[in-house]
């Protein structure tokens, strides 16, 4: 059996509004939960539960993510900041 190589680069990850979309997600699960807690019973009474849990559990998940992506896009604009100042530094060092 050969080892698989790839023929050619891997494209760049696609950037986006992250935290934008990750909130929207997480409320979203949120309102779901929510409006699937008055039919508690009913699910309870058919088997599906689980099914607000999720809800309920896809909300506190997305909670992390916010967190997560918050310091993500933090740590990136600090890295961006740190490069374009290191960049300043050194063409100001050079002779003109």
């Amino acid at each position: 059996m050969t080892k698989w190589t790839p023929r050619h680069e891997a494209p760049e990850p696609l950037e986006g509004p992250v935290v934008a979309t990750i909130t929207g997600g997480t409320i979203l699960w949120f309102v779901l939960f929510l409006a699937q807690l008055p039919f508690y019973s009913w699910f309870q009474d058919h088997g599906h539960a689980w099914w607000v849990w999720t809800c309920l559990a896809g909300a506190g998940l997305g909670l992390i993510g916010i967190w997560y992506v918050r310091g993500r896009e933090a740590a990136i604009r600090r890295h961006a900041a740190n490069a374009s100042e290191r960049e300043s530094v050194i063409s100001e060092g050079e002779p003109g």
